[in-house]
């Protein structure tokens, strides 16, 4: 039987290019001299970037810089959890979260508007990510269409599609 799985998943290559070009402009820029503003990557459970500058407005402007430089790769900003910029003594820092996986209620929710949608076709949730089967291609592609249409707040790919 036909089947496909429903990932959101984030090229962290791309990221990572975006990140060292968005740190090279701020390097450069005239409007950046003497802020120490920094853009550093975050791992570990809750990945992302860390913004540090000499302002809340500084880091505001590192951010569109970044956002910038991720929208010119094709990296969602839908993967994106932006926090507010927070003064720390002599400075300030902000923290971007970076989502990926299908967490369980947008999980749920996808498989409920499968569902309601009478289409034939089975879908089950698999950690995190959602797979869907059905008897003919055509079945899946409505799927696909359904969910592309849905303007859902998670940035969705559909891999492993098997005949």
């Amino acid at each position: 039987m036909p089947s496909f799985d429903i990932v959101s998943k984030v090229q962290w290559s791309e990221v990572d290019n975006a990140l060292n070009q968005a740190q090279k402009e701020l390097s450069q820029r005239f409007d950046f001299k003497d802020t120490h503003t920094e853009l550093e990557k975050v791992t570990g459970e809750k990945p992302g970037v860390t913004i540090t500058s000499s302002s809340e407005d500084r880091c505001k402007a590192a951010y569109k810089v970044l956002e910038d430089k991720l929208v010119k790769r094709k990296v969602s900003l839908k993967h994106l959890t932006v926090g507010e910029p927070a003064s720390a003594g002599k400075g300030a820092h902000m923290t971007i979260t970076i989502k990926e996986g299908i967490e369980s209620e947008h999980a749920k929710d996808i498989v409920r508007r499968i569902k309601d949608s009478k289409i034939k076709v089975q879908a089950s949730i698999q950690e995190q990510q959602v797979r869907v089967t059905g008897k003919n291609r055509d079945d899946l592609q409505e799927v696909i269409t359904l969910l592309r249409g849905a303007g859902l707040p998670l940035e969705l790919q559909y891999i492993n599609f098997r005949d």
